[in-house]
């Protein structure tokens, strides 16, 4: 990774560790050090995998942007609803968690979230493996001439890095030991459901070839369900 992608990315991981300390109101919070810890070790062997293996599509993911050049005006109002959601609810969390010390996690829950979370990012690099094309915002992207991906777990669902991203949200809740913020999955995962309908809406509209591949991958996001 060049120095820019790395200085980007522990900017982010600072802002991360910010979100969860400060309102927190302490350090003494094994759960968030873990959730920590796996985020920064996970996404770093990520980027340097795709640095060696697909260094262009870490490029396009690792421009910092929300909005981009290109992108469908729907995800844009996503992007910014989903960057002061995501903010708030690792605050709230940490308030619930620790400075209002209202919830209580059984420890068995707090593994069980440290597990998914890295089952989570391990499908996200199983997507990465296989889509080039991955970008962080929705658009047709000409210039690199994107083609329909149908391989890996693109066989099984049709967008499996929204798979991966609803497994590791339902965990970052249990590991850090908040039910409120394990309350506020639905509304969380029910935005990722709609940006799935604005992303579909784009390809089928603009990707030669996605109807048909729809058509033989009928599920979304969960197998023989949606």
């Amino acid at each position: 990774m060049t120095h820019p992608m790395i200085a980007r990315f522990v900017l982010w991981m600072m802002l991360l560790a910010a979100l969860l300390f400060w309102p927190a109101g302490t350090l003494d919070w094994p759960g968030a050090w873990v959730f920590l810890s796996e985020f920064v070790i996970v996404t770093f062997a990520i980027g340097l995998w795709l640095a060696q293996h697909n260094p262009d599509l870490l490029k396009e993911r690792m421009r910092g942007r929300v909005f981009g050049k290109g992108q469908v005006f729907w995800d844009k109002i996503y992007m910014a609803f989903m960057t002061i959601a995501w903010c708030a609810w690792i605050v709230l969390m940490a308030l619930d968690a620790k400075r209002w010390a209202v919830s209580y996690m059984p420890n068995e829950l707090v593994g069980t979230g440290a597990v998914l979370l890295l089952v989570g990012f391990f499908i996200v690099w199983l997507t990465f493996r296989e889509n080039s094309f991955a970008s962080p915002v929705i658009k047709i992207q000409e210039e690199r001439k994107q083609t329909v991906v149908t391989t890996g777990p693109y066989r099984i669902v049709r967008h499996p890095m929204y798979v991966g991203a609803s497994i590791y949200m339902i965990g970052i809740p249990l590991l850090l030991g908040s039910w409120l913020g394990f309350a506020c999955l639905p509304l969380l995962i029910g935005a990722l459901v709609l940006r799935i309908y604005i992303e579909e809406d784009t390809l089928r509209k603009g990707l030669p070839g996605y109807v048909e591949y729809t058509e033989r991958v009928r599920y979304r996001l969960v197998p023989y369900v949606w």
